[in-house]
């Protein structure tokens, strides 16, 4: 990718986020990210259809950059405590919980958090095949399986946003973990 679209989605990602640390998401317009990020309204709709799929982008650049985009967690070996890439994922959560809350939220960015929702979708259904998952032995569709599993965690880092005081991402990892690997619940 050209370096000056990696440098302006880069300003515009970064702009909305601060922006977005000092107020409601829903207040925020393309033309205050747009002079925030130093670039004009027109350059921001050369990179983005609208500002949720901006909080979109740039929610999963920062995942990435923080090493919580999931990518690392394989379920393989599914043990007693939630894997690290789960705790770092949900330590993400926290570091950017007032932007997580509205775009979990739906309401103040419905299309962010229905890119958040797809994008986990597939995560998951990929992780899945790659361990050997296969419809006849399981007896679900695939992607049934994957929205089930993705919903599960979107619910409880919702619910677990809403609390105040927040608890510590560990806990959130663990009652998640408990939710997707435990049987006998």
């Amino acid at each position: 990718m050209d370096p000056r679209v990696v440098r302006t989605r880069r300003r515009l990602q970064d702009a909305l986020l601060a922006l977005a640390r000092e107020r409601l998401l829903e207040t925020i317009t393309v033309a205050d990210v747009a002079e925030h990020a130093g670039v004009n309204r027109s350059s921001f709709y050369q990179h983005y259809t609208d500002k949720e799929s901006l909080l979109a982008d740039a929610l999963s650049a920062q995942a990435t950059l923080a090493g919580a985009d999931l990518s690392e967690l394989v379920l393989a070996d599914i043990g007693e405590q939630p894997p690290e890439a789960l705790l770092r994922w949900f330590a993400h959560l926290a570091d950017h919980a007032v932007l997580y809350r509205q775009a979990l939220d739906g309401a103040a960015a419905p299309d962010a958090a229905a890119v958040m929702r797809r994008w986990m979708q597939e995560f998951v259904a990929d992780t899945a095949q790659r361990m050997g998952f296969t419809e006849s032995e399981a007896g679900i569709p695939l992607d049934v399986f994957a929205a089930g599993l993705t919903w599960s965690l979107l619910g409880v880092a919702a619910s677990w946003l809403e609390r105040d005081p927040l608890p510590a991402p560990e806990v959130a990892a663990g009652w998640a973990w408990r939710m997707l690997v435990r049987r006998d619940i």
